[in-house]
């Protein structure tokens, strides 16, 4: 990953040392325990209790909006996304001259009454979109307690709802290692959404996750179809840009949605600390380290913190893919109704 130029008070700057520091978990210290935690387990610090991951209240407000692909896309008949072409909608949309071959029925008769010449009406075509969503299930997700992995789900449940209220097909794969499972299959309508929605409870979170492995490997990724979000806190190693690439060779709408907790945006420590590496697999792991946290530690994590989140913006951009950077500690309907709404994917 590269490098960032510069200094705060002895410490280099650079989007690695983020990766470094917040990634081993700046948070998590020493005497908590190290453990899977699944969701609706035992209660946590700061977790959400009895709150389940999908609410009546959010899917309701979520009815007033839906789901736009500015690019244009192929996909299948039967959908609600408008796209550059003429179909068999009700809509009409245009006239132009009759052609030999041509629908005789769709023939005007009334312009041929004006003009005798034959027009014929030419109508909206509407497509079925296959959107996807990946969500990353890494241990970091997890930490310090479970609320970035909770809203991470609801970011992926909100986005597939908006996905089958427009009777698109979609598909929820979690992001193990380098491995994408189902959640749930391809889904289409609501009832069958809710049905799957139910495995977000209980779902594990654990190793590491590589994104590109995971995305390159995966079977029916579509193409010039769709939507593909990629839901993570994007503290990886591993190379994550080449999987947005790959997307966008495919000809895939692309968006990265980024979920960092309140820890990791503003953490809180100081003095010597343990940090352990929650994706670590020993104690003996060489991600595991000592450390002094002092001031000048601080304000270096609070600038490459800066400086990685626009690194990600600048590669997005210059992809024409969306990035959303959001903090669990922010409501979701912030998410959906002013970050992802500035972007126009949903209206």
């Amino acid at each position: 990953m590269p490098a960032h130029p510069g200094k705060t008070e002895g410490f280099a700057i650079t989007s690695r040392f983020v990766i470094f520091i917040m990634k081993r978990i700046l948070r998590f210290l020493a005497r908590q325990p190290r453990e899977i935690y699944r969701l609706g387990g035992r209660a946590q610090r700061g977790d959400f209790n009895d709150e389940k991951v999908v609410s009546g209240d959010f899917i309701n407000k979520l009815e007033t909006v839906g789901l736009y692909m500015q690019a244009s896309m192929e996909g299948w008949f039967g959908g609600r996304h408008r796209v550059n072409k003429y179909g068999n909608t009700v809509e009409f949309a245009d006239f132009r001259e009759y052609t030999f071959g041509d629908d005789l029925r769709r023939i005007d008769w009334n312009l041929y009454g004006r003009f005798e010449k034959h027009f014929i009406k030419l109508f909206v075509d509407e497509r079925q979109m296959f959107n996807q969503i990946f969500l990353d299930c890494s241990a970091s997700m997890t930490k310090p307690d479970r609320r970035k992995a909770v809203y991470a789900m609801r970011a992926a449940a909100g986005i597939g709802f908006l996905s089958v209220k427009n009777m698109d097909k979609t598909s929820i794969k979690l992001i193990y290692g380098g491995f994408a499972d189902d959640l749930c299959g391809i889904v289409t309508g609501k009832e069958t959404f809710f049905q799957a929605a139910g495995g977000f409870e209980g779902l594990e979170f654990r190793d590491c996750a590589d994104i590109t492995e995971a995305v390159t490997s995966c079977r029916n990724l579509g193409s010039n179809d769709g939507l593909t979000v990629i839901i993570s806190d994007f503290l990886t190693e591993n190379d994550w840009k080449k999987a947005v690439d790959y997307l966008l060779y495919r000809k895939r709408q692309v968006m990265l949605i980024q979920i960092l907790s309140p820890e990791d945006i503003n953490p809180l420590y100081n003095g010597k600390v343990r940090l352990l590496d929650t994706e670590a697999e020993t104690e003996l792991d060489g991600r595991i380290l000592k450390m002094r946290i002092t001031r000048a530690a601080y304000k270096a994590y609070m600038k490459a913190l800066e400086d990685y989140t626009e690194e990600i913006k600048s590669f997005c951009t210059s992809r024409g893919v969306f990035f959303i950077s959001a903090s669990s500690g922010e409501p979701i309907e912030k998410l959906f109704f002013e970050k992802i709404f500035i972007t126009g994917t949903i209206k």
